[in-house]
Protein backbone atom coordinates (compact mmCIF):
# COMPACT_ATOMS: atom_id res chain seq x y z
CA UNK A 1 0.00 0.00 0.00
CA UNK A 2 2.80 2.58 1.09
CA UNK A 3 4.30 2.34 -2.39
CA UNK A 4 1.34 2.92 -4.14
CA UNK A 5 0.01 5.39 -2.16
CA UNK A 6 3.35 7.67 -2.50
CA UNK A 7 3.24 7.17 -6.01
CA UNK A 8 -0.22 8.54 -6.14
CA UNK A 9 0.38 11.02 -4.01
CA UNK A 10 3.80 12.29 -5.82
CA UNK A 11 1.91 12.39 -9.04
CA UNK A 12 -0.92 14.01 -8.04
CA UNK A 13 1.19 16.99 -6.89
CA UNK A 14 3.25 16.95 -10.07
CA UNK A 15 5.82 15.04 -10.08
CA UNK A 16 5.58 11.55 -12.32
CA UNK A 17 6.74 8.52 -10.32
CA UNK A 18 8.13 5.18 -11.28
CA UNK A 19 6.68 2.09 -8.81
CA UNK A 20 9.04 -0.76 -9.06
CA UNK A 21 6.67 -3.98 -8.29
CA UNK A 22 9.15 -6.71 -7.27
CA UNK A 23 5.67 -8.62 -7.42
CA UNK A 24 3.49 -10.44 -10.43
CA UNK A 25 0.93 -8.37 -9.01
CA UNK A 26 0.23 -4.91 -7.37
CA UNK A 27 -0.68 -4.16 -4.02
CA UNK A 28 1.18 -6.18 -1.70
CA UNK A 29 -0.05 -8.17 1.02
CA UNK A 30 -2.52 -4.84 1.72
CA UNK A 31 -4.37 -7.05 -1.02
CA UNK A 32 -4.94 -10.18 0.84
CA UNK A 33 -6.37 -8.55 4.12
CA UNK A 34 -9.56 -7.58 5.20
CA UNK A 35 -8.59 -4.15 4.30
CA UNK A 36 -9.78 -1.86 7.63
CA UNK A 37 -7.31 1.10 7.94
CA UNK A 38 -7.83 2.87 11.91
CA UNK A 39 -6.25 4.04 14.40
CA UNK A 40 -6.87 4.06 18.30
CA UNK A 41 -9.36 6.23 19.56
CA UNK A 42 -7.35 8.73 21.37
CA UNK A 43 -3.76 9.07 21.66
CA UNK A 44 -3.49 8.18 24.94
CA UNK A 45 -4.95 4.57 23.72
CA UNK A 46 -2.42 4.51 20.78
CA UNK A 47 0.27 4.64 23.94
CA UNK A 48 -1.18 2.29 26.58
CA UNK A 49 -1.56 -0.29 23.51
CA UNK A 50 2.20 -0.03 21.89
CA UNK A 51 3.80 1.75 25.04
CA UNK A 52 7.29 0.71 23.31
CA UNK A 53 6.64 2.62 19.84
CA UNK A 54 8.26 5.61 18.55
CA UNK A 55 5.99 8.33 20.13
CA UNK A 56 6.57 10.84 17.40
CA UNK A 57 5.84 8.08 14.67
CA UNK A 58 2.54 7.18 16.34
CA UNK A 59 1.46 11.15 16.94
CA UNK A 60 1.71 11.31 13.00
CA UNK A 61 -0.83 8.64 11.91
CA UNK A 62 -2.85 9.03 14.63
CA UNK A 63 -3.29 12.73 13.73
CA UNK A 64 -3.26 12.75 10.25
CA UNK A 65 -5.21 9.25 9.53
CA UNK A 66 -8.60 10.71 8.98
CA UNK A 67 -7.91 13.10 6.35
CA UNK A 68 -5.63 10.20 4.91
CA UNK A 69 -8.71 8.25 4.62
CA UNK A 70 -10.23 10.93 3.65
CA UNK A 71 -8.01 11.33 0.38
CA UNK A 72 -8.85 7.73 -0.66
CA UNK A 73 -12.17 8.34 -0.64
CA UNK A 74 -11.45 11.86 -2.88
CA UNK A 75 -9.57 9.48 -5.40
CA UNK A 76 -13.00 7.48 -5.84
CA UNK A 77 -12.23 4.82 -3.00
CA UNK A 78 -15.37 3.18 -1.71
CA UNK A 79 -16.09 2.65 2.07
CA UNK A 80 -17.30 -0.58 2.55
CA UNK A 81 -17.40 -0.88 6.47
CA UNK A 82 -17.92 2.63 8.12
CA UNK A 83 -16.69 1.46 11.77
CA UNK A 84 -14.69 -0.70 12.76
CA UNK A 85 -16.41 -2.09 15.43
CA UNK A 86 -13.78 -1.68 17.83
CA UNK A 87 -15.04 0.46 20.54
CA UNK A 88 -11.06 1.09 20.97
CA UNK A 89 -10.61 2.07 17.44
CA UNK A 90 -12.02 4.39 15.04
CA UNK A 91 -11.28 3.79 11.18
CA UNK A 92 -12.86 2.80 7.81
CA UNK A 93 -12.77 -0.49 6.04
CA UNK A 94 -12.38 -1.03 1.46
CA UNK A 95 -12.80 -3.48 -0.64
CA UNK A 96 -9.08 -4.65 -1.46
CA UNK A 97 -8.92 -5.53 -4.90
CA UNK A 98 -11.26 -2.36 -5.66
CA UNK A 99 -8.81 -0.14 -3.78
CA UNK A 100 -5.39 -1.85 -4.90
CA UNK A 101 -6.81 -1.02 -8.56
CA UNK A 102 -7.64 2.56 -7.76
CA UNK A 103 -4.26 3.10 -6.77
CA UNK A 104 -2.60 1.60 -9.36
CA UNK A 105 -4.33 4.14 -11.85
CA UNK A 106 -3.73 6.45 -9.54
CA UNK A 107 -0.01 5.93 -9.51
CA UNK A 108 0.50 6.00 -13.25
CA UNK A 109 3.06 3.96 -14.01
CA UNK A 110 3.70 0.73 -11.72
CA UNK A 111 6.29 -1.82 -13.22
CA UNK A 112 5.15 -5.49 -12.57
CA UNK A 113 8.42 -7.84 -12.04
CA UNK A 114 10.80 -5.20 -11.77
CA UNK A 115 13.02 -3.66 -9.06
CA UNK A 116 15.57 -0.26 -9.44
CA UNK A 117 19.28 -0.17 -7.49
CA UNK A 118 18.97 3.32 -6.78
CA UNK A 119 15.13 3.24 -5.29
CA UNK A 120 14.22 6.69 -3.38
CA UNK A 121 11.24 5.39 -1.04
CA UNK A 122 11.47 1.98 0.84
CA UNK A 123 8.10 0.54 0.12
CA UNK A 124 9.25 -3.55 0.03
CA UNK A 125 6.53 -4.82 3.13
CA UNK A 126 8.94 -5.81 5.45
CA UNK A 127 10.93 -9.01 5.99
CA UNK A 128 8.31 -11.61 7.08
CA UNK A 129 9.48 -13.57 3.95
CA UNK A 130 13.14 -13.81 4.38
CA UNK A 131 13.39 -17.09 6.73
CA UNK A 132 17.52 -16.33 7.45
CA UNK A 133 16.37 -12.44 8.52
CA UNK A 134 12.90 -13.41 10.49
CA UNK A 135 15.30 -16.26 12.65
CA UNK A 136 18.01 -13.27 13.06
CA UNK A 137 15.78 -10.98 14.40
CA UNK A 138 12.70 -12.59 15.79
CA UNK A 139 14.18 -15.89 16.65
CA UNK A 140 10.81 -18.39 16.66
CA UNK A 141 11.36 -21.73 18.04
CA UNK A 142 10.50 -22.71 14.43
CA UNK A 143 9.93 -21.50 11.07
CA UNK A 144 6.65 -19.06 11.10
CA UNK A 145 4.50 -20.31 8.15
CA UNK A 146 3.63 -16.69 5.86
CA UNK A 147 0.72 -15.54 5.80
CA UNK A 148 1.75 -12.31 3.67
CA UNK A 149 2.83 -12.00 -0.10
CA UNK A 150 5.68 -14.02 -1.10
CA UNK A 151 8.12 -10.88 -1.92
CA UNK A 152 8.80 -8.89 1.02
CA UNK A 153 11.76 -10.69 2.17
CA UNK A 154 13.61 -7.46 3.55
CA UNK A 155 14.95 -5.67 0.49
CA UNK A 156 14.13 -2.31 1.92
CA UNK A 157 15.93 -3.11 5.17
CA UNK A 158 18.79 -4.33 3.51
CA UNK A 159 19.41 -1.39 1.49
CA UNK A 160 18.75 1.10 4.04
CA UNK A 161 21.31 -0.30 6.31
CA UNK A 162 23.84 -0.18 3.89
CA UNK A 163 22.90 3.40 2.89
CA UNK A 164 23.90 4.13 6.67
CA UNK A 165 20.41 3.55 8.49
CA UNK A 166 19.64 2.22 11.49
CA UNK A 167 17.13 -0.20 12.81
CA UNK A 168 14.02 0.46 14.95
CA UNK A 169 12.51 -0.62 18.27
CA UNK A 170 10.45 -4.23 17.92
CA UNK A 171 12.86 -5.92 15.61
CA UNK A 172 11.83 -8.87 17.40
CA UNK A 173 8.26 -8.58 17.15
CA UNK A 174 5.80 -9.45 14.50
CA UNK A 175 1.88 -9.10 13.47
CA UNK A 176 0.49 -12.20 12.72
CA UNK A 177 -2.08 -14.96 13.23
CA UNK A 178 -2.59 -18.53 14.83
CA UNK A 179 -3.42 -20.61 11.67
CA UNK A 180 -4.84 -24.03 11.78
CA UNK A 181 -1.56 -26.51 11.65
CA UNK A 182 -1.80 -27.30 8.04
CA UNK A 183 -1.24 -25.88 4.68
CA UNK A 184 -3.25 -22.69 3.45
CA UNK A 185 -3.43 -20.16 0.96
CA UNK A 186 -4.08 -16.94 0.37
CA UNK A 187 -7.81 -17.20 0.37
CA UNK A 188 -7.49 -18.61 4.03
CA UNK A 189 -5.29 -16.01 5.15
CA UNK A 190 -8.46 -14.03 6.72
CA UNK A 191 -11.21 -16.72 6.90
CA UNK A 192 -9.35 -19.72 9.02
CA UNK A 193 -7.81 -17.53 10.89
CA UNK A 194 -8.16 -19.09 14.84
CA UNK A 195 -9.71 -15.79 16.49
CA UNK A 196 -10.65 -16.62 19.97
CA UNK A 197 -7.69 -17.17 21.93
CA UNK A 198 -9.68 -15.08 24.76
CA UNK A 199 -12.33 -17.47 25.04
CA UNK A 200 -10.17 -21.02 25.07
CA UNK A 201 -7.70 -22.36 27.27
CA UNK A 202 -4.35 -22.09 25.56
CA UNK A 203 -1.79 -24.79 26.12
CA UNK A 204 1.31 -26.09 24.04
CA UNK A 205 2.46 -29.32 22.88
CA UNK A 206 3.32 -30.58 26.43
CA UNK A 207 0.01 -29.47 28.03
CA UNK A 208 1.22 -26.37 29.61
CA UNK A 209 -0.11 -23.31 29.63
CA UNK A 210 2.47 -20.35 28.81
CA UNK A 211 0.92 -17.23 28.39
CA UNK A 212 2.50 -14.87 30.94
CA UNK A 213 -0.59 -12.14 30.43
CA UNK A 214 -4.45 -11.71 29.56
CA UNK A 215 -5.28 -12.62 26.10
CA UNK A 216 -4.65 -8.60 24.33
CA UNK A 217 -7.79 -8.00 22.29
CA UNK A 218 -5.61 -8.18 18.85
CA UNK A 219 -4.10 -11.23 19.80
CA UNK A 220 -0.61 -10.62 18.38
CA UNK A 221 1.25 -11.36 21.49
CA UNK A 222 -0.50 -14.49 21.58
CA UNK A 223 0.43 -15.75 18.69
CA UNK A 224 4.46 -13.76 19.47
CA UNK A 225 4.30 -16.38 22.73
CA UNK A 226 2.98 -19.29 20.27
CA UNK A 227 6.16 -18.34 18.25
CA UNK A 228 8.20 -19.19 21.22
CA UNK A 229 6.74 -22.85 22.08
CA UNK A 230 8.13 -25.80 20.85
CA UNK A 231 7.28 -26.45 17.03
CA UNK A 232 5.78 -22.86 17.31
CA UNK A 233 2.61 -24.59 17.83
CA UNK A 234 -0.35 -24.31 20.93
CA UNK A 235 -3.95 -26.11 21.50
CA UNK A 236 -6.78 -24.16 21.76
CA UNK A 237 -8.96 -26.46 24.15
CA UNK A 238 -12.91 -24.92 24.07
CA UNK A 239 -15.72 -26.27 26.30
CA UNK A 240 -19.24 -26.61 24.30
CA UNK A 241 -20.27 -22.89 24.41
CA UNK A 242 -17.09 -21.70 23.14
CA UNK A 243 -17.23 -24.16 19.75
CA UNK A 244 -20.47 -23.64 19.03
CA UNK A 245 -19.88 -19.67 18.87
CA UNK A 246 -16.51 -20.48 17.01
CA UNK A 247 -17.80 -23.00 14.73
CA UNK A 248 -17.29 -21.57 11.24
CA UNK A 249 -13.47 -20.57 12.19
CA UNK A 250 -13.06 -24.37 13.78
CA UNK A 251 -14.61 -26.04 10.80
CA UNK A 252 -12.09 -24.07 8.19
CA UNK A 253 -9.16 -25.21 10.40
CA UNK A 254 -10.51 -29.23 10.02
CA UNK A 255 -11.28 -28.70 6.13
CA UNK A 256 -7.72 -27.48 5.97
CA UNK A 257 -6.39 -30.75 7.42
CA UNK A 258 -5.61 -29.29 10.80
CA UNK A 259 -6.20 -31.39 14.28
CA UNK A 260 -9.48 -31.11 15.94
CA UNK A 261 -9.89 -33.22 18.42
CA UNK A 262 -12.85 -34.19 21.11
CA UNK A 263 -11.87 -33.01 24.09
CA UNK A 264 -13.64 -32.23 28.12
CA UNK A 265 -17.19 -32.15 26.58
CA UNK A 266 -15.71 -29.50 23.95
CA UNK A 267 -12.56 -29.74 21.36
CA UNK A 268 -9.35 -29.00 21.06
CA UNK A 269 -7.46 -27.13 17.79
CA UNK A 270 -4.09 -27.55 16.24
CA UNK A 271 -2.52 -23.74 15.69
CA UNK A 272 0.55 -22.87 14.46
CA UNK A 273 1.83 -19.20 14.78
CA UNK A 274 2.19 -17.62 11.58
CA UNK A 275 3.57 -14.40 10.49
CA UNK A 276 2.05 -11.79 8.10
CA UNK A 277 4.68 -9.11 8.83
CA UNK A 278 7.31 -7.34 10.81
CA UNK A 279 7.10 -4.60 13.97
CA UNK A 280 10.82 -3.52 13.78
CA UNK A 281 12.42 -1.98 10.65
CA UNK A 282 14.48 1.04 9.75
CA UNK A 283 14.11 4.33 12.13
CA UNK A 284 12.43 6.76 10.22
CA UNK A 285 11.64 10.41 11.03
CA UNK A 286 8.33 12.42 11.14
CA UNK A 287 8.65 12.76 7.26
CA UNK A 288 9.97 9.54 6.67
CA UNK A 289 12.98 10.05 5.84
CA UNK A 290 15.34 7.14 6.98
CA UNK A 291 17.82 8.10 9.66
CA UNK A 292 21.01 8.55 8.60
CA UNK A 293 20.75 7.86 4.93
CA UNK A 294 20.06 11.34 3.03
CA UNK A 295 17.82 11.19 -0.11
CA UNK A 296 16.27 8.24 1.05
CA UNK A 297 12.59 7.82 2.72
CA UNK A 298 10.84 4.44 4.03
CA UNK A 299 7.24 3.87 4.50
CA UNK A 300 4.67 0.76 5.33
CA UNK A 301 6.96 -2.03 6.93
CA UNK A 302 10.41 -0.72 5.89
CA UNK A 303 9.57 1.69 8.49
CA UNK A 304 10.14 0.23 12.00
CA UNK A 305 9.11 0.62 15.60
CA UNK A 306 5.67 2.09 15.50
CA UNK A 307 3.81 -0.28 17.04
CA UNK A 308 6.29 -1.72 19.19
CA UNK A 309 5.37 -3.40 22.05
CA UNK A 310 1.30 -4.52 20.81
CA UNK A 311 -0.26 -3.94 17.73
CA UNK A 312 -1.80 -0.73 15.55
CA UNK A 313 -2.96 -0.92 11.80
CA UNK A 314 -0.02 -1.73 8.99
CA UNK A 315 -2.38 -0.24 6.75
CA UNK A 316 -2.84 3.16 8.43
CA UNK A 317 1.05 3.50 8.73
CA UNK A 318 1.10 2.71 5.27
CA UNK A 319 -1.25 5.04 3.95
CA UNK A 320 0.13 7.98 6.46
CA UNK A 321 3.89 6.99 6.19
CA UNK A 322 3.80 6.97 2.36
CA UNK A 323 1.66 10.27 1.81
CA UNK A 324 4.21 11.93 3.83
CA UNK A 325 7.55 10.18 2.11
CA UNK A 326 6.02 11.47 -1.18
CA UNK A 327 5.47 15.28 0.22
CA UNK A 328 8.99 15.49 1.00
CA UNK A 329 10.83 13.30 -1.36
CA UNK A 330 8.55 15.66 -4.16
CA UNK A 331 9.74 19.15 -1.50
CA UNK A 332 6.16 19.92 -2.04
CA UNK A 333 5.07 18.88 1.78
CA UNK A 334 2.72 21.74 1.88
CA UNK A 335 0.47 18.82 2.11
CA UNK A 336 -3.49 19.31 0.83
CA UNK A 337 -4.07 16.50 2.99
Amino acid sequence: MAGLVAGARARELGVPAVVYEKGTRPGGSMLLSSCVIWRYSSFEEFRRQCPSGDARLQRLVWERLDDALDWLESLGAEVTRPETGNPLTVGRGFDAPALTDLLVRAAGEVRLGETTPEPQILATGGFQGSPDLVAEHIAPAAPLPLRANPWSVGDGLRHGLAAGGSLSAGMDEFYGRNMPDAPFGEDDFVPAAQLYAARARVVNERGEEFLDEPVDWSETRVVQATARQPGGIAWYELDAQTLAAVGDRVDHARRLGAAVEPRNGGAAVRVRASITHTIGGLNVDEHARVVGAEGLWAAGADAGGISAGGYASGLASALVLGLAAAEDATGRGDRTT
